[in-house]
Order: C-alpha cells, then sequence, then structure tokens
C-alpha cells in the first residue's frame, strides 16, 4: 500500500515544477540578487508514504502565502530624504535592491487613486509613457544622488532620452518595477548615461536610455 501511494503522489508533481510559478519566473527575468532567486526559485511538495492527506501540495496554501514579497531596502521616507521630489510628481514607493552609484530596482504601485488617471483616459485608464519615463528617471536620481559619483539634489538633471520603446500599457492595479542601471559615467561633465527598463509580470513594458546632469562637473 505504501509503494502505491508514493508512486501515485510523485508522478504528478514532479512532473511540471513551474507550472504553477510565474511569479518566481518574473523575478529571475528582473535579474535580482542570488539571495531572492534561490529563496523561493522552485517550490517544493512533501513526499510521503504514510497517507493521501499528508502529500496535498502547496496549491492548497492560501495565495496570500503562496509567494515570496520583495523586500524593502529603502522605504518612502528614506527616497524622500534622496530625492526632491513630491506629491503629485513623486512617483517611486519603494526600493528593492540598490547599489548606490551603480544600480536600483524600485516600485511604482499604479493604483486608480493615481491624479493622471482622471485624464488619461476616463474610459480606459491608461499610465502615461511619459510618467513611467519620468519614474524611471527618479529611480536614476537615487542611483546618482549619491557621494559616490558626486550627485548633487540641488543641481541634478534629466537631461534627455534616446531608444524609449513602450511595449505593453500600464493600468490600475499593476505593479511597476523598475530597473536603472549606470552604464557611463562622465566626471568632467558632469553626466551619467544610464539604461533603463521597467517591468510588470515579469514582461518589460518599457525601456530607454537616459542621460542624467549631476551637477558635479569639475573645471
Amino acid at each position: 500500500m505504501a509503494s502505491s501511494t508514493f508512486s501515485n503522489t510523485i508522478s504528478p508533481t514532479l512532473s511540471t515544477p513551474h507550472s504553477h510559478s510565474p511569479k518566481f519566473s518574473s523575478l529571475r527575468s528582473l535579474h535580482l540578487p542570488t539571495q531572492l532567486k534561490n529563496t523561493h526559485a522552485t517550490r517544493r511538495f512533501t513526499i510521503s508514504c504514510s497517507s493521501e492527506s499528508t502529500n496535498a501540495p502547496k496549491e492548497n496554501t492560501p495565495i496570500e502565502l503562496r509567494f515570496p514579497a520583495f523586500p524593502t531596502i529603502l522605504d518612502i521616507n528614506q527616497i524622500r530624504d534622496i530625492l526632491p521630489h513630491r506629491f503629485p510628481f513623486l512617483l517611486v514607493d519603494r526600493v528593492i535592491e540598490y547599489n548606490p552609484g551603480v544600480s536600483a530596482v524600485a516600485i511604482k504601485n499604479v493604483t486608480i487613486n493615481d491624479n493622471f488617471f482622471p485624464g488619461h483616459f476616463p474610459e480606459r485608464p491608461i499610465m502615461p509613457g511619459v510618467l513611467m519615463v519620468e519614474a524611471l528617471a527618479q529611480v536614476g536620481g537615487l542611483v546618482m544622488l549619491q557621494p559616490e559619483v558626486g550627485g548633487s539634489r540641488e543641481n541634478f538633471f534629466f537631461a534627455g532620452i534616446d531608444k524609449v520603446r513602450f511595449r505593453k500599457p500600464v493600468i490600475a492595479g499593476d505593479t511597476l518595477v523598475m530597473r536603472m542601471t549606470l552604464i557611463k559615467l562622465q566626471k568632467r561633465f558632469g553626466i551619467a548615461k544610464m539604461e533603463g527598463k521597467a517591468f510588470v509580470g515579469g514582461e518589460v513594458v518599457c525601456e530607454g536610455e537616459f542621460l542624467m546632469a549631476t551637477g558635479s562637473a569639475s573645471e
């Protein structure tokens, strides 16, 4: 009896180990730190020969308990300490990965209460593409407004964009996950070139290259 129970249980659970784990696939596509990849990357099932009931799959776990939460590296108060932006134009809610002077990954929770939705558009609320670009630029500010790169909060500007593409619409209820990475820093001219990508559910919705004036030009 034990052997038949074991065989009946193990075959369906091992055949498709990732078939119910879309959230974890999206974490891997964002290239988040190793500790995040490995902590919950693969769902595991307890295999027991004693009874059918002890072999209940994780799908029986309430959905709110199945998936890991993003970590909080910088909360909104810490973000406000770095960025000069305030309501209604602060478009970063939380930082989940942070390497000052190099890169950052941050979140913008898009809700129907965002003040741009009543006009864009009343019948089909879509986050304006220019605000996705602005949100990415603010994440770039979190990267560059650091002593390591000589950024100045009083003299830091969004200087230009190139190769911007909008892949999919972003709507109320989406979680916009944004990565900004420093590509090149010209301290002599106070210019930083960065690469930015925004994701929803692991899919790229916006990407481009950004120029930032760091306010640290040397004579």
